[in-house]
């Protein structure tokens, strides 16, 4: 399947590339091979990432997140993974007052914000420089919809989060073979 018929049928599904990004920019990073003797599974995981040429710090898609879970060493780690959160959800106005302090040699975490008015403080657990799952379990429930969930597809230690509707969800994994498994469960926990 051509790439271009691959971004057609995921855009027809409401799973769509950013304005301005071209095919271009998803050859620069993988040659067309690699998207087509497979498909979806490269391009899916190229919806989840940042443009790699200039101008930087930008996204191919916007309901796309490519979260590597090794990423927590320093102060504004879980900050930066709460304002991406909020940036994929476009929740961004509805967060405030996101702090965290990480000490990975005296092995304590903390995090906390603000999301729709409701004080969030967490601690997550230190595995080295691992992001804790319960915590990150916590931030995707904290900004999951009635309608609108998380689903992940699995990428080794990254996962490619997506940010969709049930719908879409299941429309996707129609299209591309059952990747997108919902991350946080049904009940929230």
């Amino acid at each position: 399947m051509t790439l271009e018929t691959q971004i057609e049928q995921l855009e027809a599904i409401g799973i769509a590339m950013n304005d301005g990004v071209t095919v271009d920019d998803l050859l620069h990073s993988f040659d067309r091979n690699e998207y087509e003797k497979k498909p979806f599974d490269a391009l899916l995981f190229m919806f989840g990432s940042e443009i790699e040429r200039p101008p930087w710090g930008r996204y191919i898609s916007s309901v796309a997140w490519n979260f590597d879970a090794e990423c927590i060493v320093e102060n504004g780690d879980y900050t930066r993974i709460v304002d991406r959160i909020a940036e994929l959800t476009g929740q961004s106005d509805q967060l405030r007052d996101v702090s965290d302090s990480i000490d990975l040699d005296a092995g304590t975490a903390s995090l906390a914000y603000t999301i729709n008015g409701t004080l969030r403080q967490l601690q997550p657990v230190v595995d080295n420089d691992w992001a804790d799952h319960a915590t990150i379990n916590t931030v995707l429930s904290d900004f999951e919809t009635d309608d609108w969930h998380f689903y992940g597809i699995d990428n080794g230690q990254s996962t490619i989060l997506y940010f969709l509707t049930d719908e879409t969800a299941a429309k996707l994994n129609s299209l591309a073979g059952d990747v997108a498994v919902r991350m946080v469960p049904k009940n929230g926990g």
